[in-house]
């Protein structure tokens, strides 16, 4: 497989034959409304849309905030084949997407033969009690015969999740961890991602052998980047699984 860095939390994941693309986000650096509040991007994606070319699914933690779909990401689901997300996404996005409930699961058929199976695993955008403000997001597990299993955490700030997924799925290979630290005034005393120190946590409860980190750069609400990552993976012992990948880089497992 390979993982290809896009920007913020988008990447082109290659596994089995297919090609998935995750949180799509292409629009140019500015600000972005959020209701009556905005979010900073401050820089763009370092491959663009087309460059990247067709997919067979998108993997979309939550359609409801631009760092994670803009305007030229939703620009993109109607080419896609299958959209993946969550059930209040699907409401909003009507026909083009698909709700793939938690610990539910689809089986994409592979050029080669056999499926990759997608699974909708828990996630929470913020503290216990907060998805009233933050909303419903979700993240998903890729696993099929003689292939690496790749969980894709979504922006989820619980560790309490990742324990809830390495039970049930004991062999994790590669952990895509979305982190950066989020905050905002929505939440303004709590982050609503994975800090760098609970990224390292999530790469050990998971057993992961390989770690690539996304949306921790490019908007100016992340609190932490891949300086902090580098660090808590230092100081937990796990350097040789974190691979920080620049923008535009591809890293093959």
């Amino acid at each position: 497989m390979a993982i290809r860095y896009v920007g913020g939390p988008t990447s082109v994941i290659e596994i089995g034959g297919l090609r998935l693309l995750t949180d799509p986000t292409f629009d140019a650096p500015g600000e972005y409304a959020v209701g009556s509040r905005s979010l900073v991007k401050t820089a763009g994606p370092a491959v663009t849309a087309r460059e990247i070319g067709p997919v067979d699914a998108v993997l979309l933690s939550h359609d409801h905030h631009p760092d994670n779909l803009d305007t030229a990401g939703r620009a993109l689901l109607s080419d896609a084949p299958l959209v993946l997300t969550t059930a209040a996404a699907r409401g909003r996005l009507g026909e083009t997407a698909t709700a793939l409930p938690n610990w539910q699961h689809v089986d994409v058929e592979r050029p080669g033969g056999g499926t990759l199976r997608i699974t909708g695993v828990p996630a929470l955008h913020g503290p216990e009690g907060s998805e009233p403000l933050v909303g419903e997001v979700t993240g998903f597990v890729l696993s099929g015969e003689g292939l690496p299993t790749v969980y894709v955490s979504g922006d989820n700030a619980s560790l309490d999740h990742v324990r809830e997924i390495a039970d049930r799925f004991p062999a994790v290979d590669v952990a895509v961890l979305f982190a950066g630290a989020a905050r905002t005034p929505l939440v303004p005393d709590a982050t609503l991602t994975l800090t760098s120190a609970q990224a390292a946590q999530a790469a050990e409860l998971l057993g992961a052998r390989q770690v690539v980190p996304l949306h921790f750069e490019h908007w100016g609400h992340f609190t932490q980047d891949g300086p902090t990552l580098t660090a808590a993976f230092a100081q937990a012992g796990l350097s040789d699984r974190l691979h920080l990948l620049k923008p535009g880089a591809t890293v093959t497992f």
